[in-house]
């Protein structure tokens, strides 16, 4: 197969493309080609962070050394390039993520600030003190302590929708807890600690049903399948690009149109605005209302170029690779002894959290990291599932589309060797 870099980023593979090359595909990231303490590094922390390939870092570089200016603002050509460079990401993410118009794009440093920005403008507009606020026990850091800061703003109620015990979220748990005072639902689309998959959709459809708005922290789910905001109806979704073969630093706000105009500005400052005087302010329209201040300019056609190189790859092969990576790795670990995967709902994205019986999660990333193996161990911003299953922390290894079977071996090997180490 041709390689990947060859290939028009704004096309698809040709039909007579096999399936997937992920030997082709490895060679678009330098980053894995090296040993870490005299081992092949084995990169298996993609849910914090992904790698970038050259098309991402190649789009970044060309624009420092041709094209570079500040935005909106400039009528010379290098801004009217790289303003035209910015707002073709916008009308890249929106048909990456199917939303009905690029106005509805709001680019943010990333889904922690996207959640923050609705909790403070469209929360603070419209919710009261006894309203409630739905999350779920799986959620993210990210998508409670906003909430909270919101509880103690305003005096609403933040009220958790309970899992099972193999992690997966119950739509009969989801409805008990609807009242009339429920204002708002906040969940996350697949669990990073648990790598669940919830049912969006239906979840979105009950809630529309009582006029609910809802607001989806997809931080963990665009990198790993295709996703369509239209069809899940939502009214906000949240995503990173750094989790997506993007940069860091940058990040999307999807909102319905109809939403943001009726929301208020989250900073102040230059670009956000129509008009100044000391005495009054005229708000821009969105999404630029939200986009105060010089933007992370590099950073959105850095996430542009991510999604040109995802989209030639394809989301549905992404996917469905990314299933048998997990399907294997679920199968080789489920044999080490002494070992419990933590999380075991039927619907799952690439995410693998485990522990293994007296070795601390923590010992055991260290032991894993001299094999040149790079997992993530700790409640990974989700205590709340960690106090769920009565555990400190897990161990977490989590795939890309560019991880190997052969990788996943290591990954074992290495775990066998750290239980050899302690001798249980």
């Amino acid at each position: 197969m041709q390689n990947v870099r060859e290939h028009n980023m704004s096309t698809p593979f040709s039909v007579n493309t096999p399936v997937f090359d992920v030997d082709a595909i490895r060679k678009d990231f330098p980053i894995l080609h090296q040993e870490v303490r005299g081992k092949p590094l084995v990169y298996l922390d993609n849910a914090a962070s992904s790698q970038r390939p050259v098309q991402v870092t190649g789009a970044i570089q060309h624009l420092y050394h041709h094209d570079y200016a500040n935005i909106h603002r400039g009528v010379h050509t290098l801004s009217q390039r790289t303003t035209q460079a910015y707002e073709d990401a916008r009308v890249k993410v929106q048909h990456f993520i199917n939303a009905s118009s690029e106005r509805e794009i709001v680019f943010v440093r990333g889904t922690t600030e996207a959640i923050n920005l609705v909790a403070q403008t469209f929360g603070r507009d419209r919710l009261q003190a006894g309203d409630e606020v739905l999350i779920s026990h799986m959620e993210h850091h990210s998508n409670i302590v906003p909430w909270q800061i919101l509880r103690d703003q305003l005096g609403i109620v933040l009220k958790v929708i309970p899992i099972r015990e193999d992690g997966s979220f119950s739509l009969d748990n989801f409805k008990a807890q609807l009242t009339e005072r429920t204002r708002l639902l906040s969940v996350m689309h697949v669990s990073n600690a648990l790598g669940t998959v919830n049912p969006i959709k239906e979840m979105t459809a009950i809630a529309h049903e009582r006029d609910i708005p809802v607001l989806v922290d997809g931080a963990q789910a665009v990198p790993h399948m295709p996703v369509d905001v239209r069809e899940l109806d939502c009214d906000f979704y949240a995503f990173s690009a750094h989790k997506m073969s993007g940069p860091s630093g940058i990040g999307v706000l999807y909102g319905k149109l109809d939403l943001l105009k009726q929301m208020s500005p989250y900073q102040g400052g230059g670009d956000m605005i129509e008009t100044v005087t000391f005495e009054n302010t005229v708000y821009a329209e969105p999404p630029a209302r939200f986009e105060a201040g010089t933007p992370n300019i590099s950073g959105t056609i850095g996430l542009g170029a991510a999604i040109d190189y995802l989209q030639t790859i394809g989301m549905e092969k992404i996917a469905a690779y990314e299933n048998e990576l997990l399907t294997y790795g679920t199968e080789i670990v489920s044999k080490i002894p002494g070992l419990r995967i933590i999380g075991t709902a039927e619907k799952k994205a690439s995410v693998l959290s485990f522990v293994v019986k007296d070795i601390h999660p923590h010992d055991l990333g260290t032991i894993l990291d001299n094999e040149g193996v790079a997992i993530r161990t700790g409640h990974h911003c989700a205590q709340p599932v960690m106090d769920f299953f009565n555990i400190p922390a897990t161990a977490r290894a989590s795939f890309a589309f560019y991880n190997t079977k052969e990788e996943i071996d290591q990954l074992a090997a290495a775990i066998l060797k750290a239980i050899d180490i302690f001798k249980f």
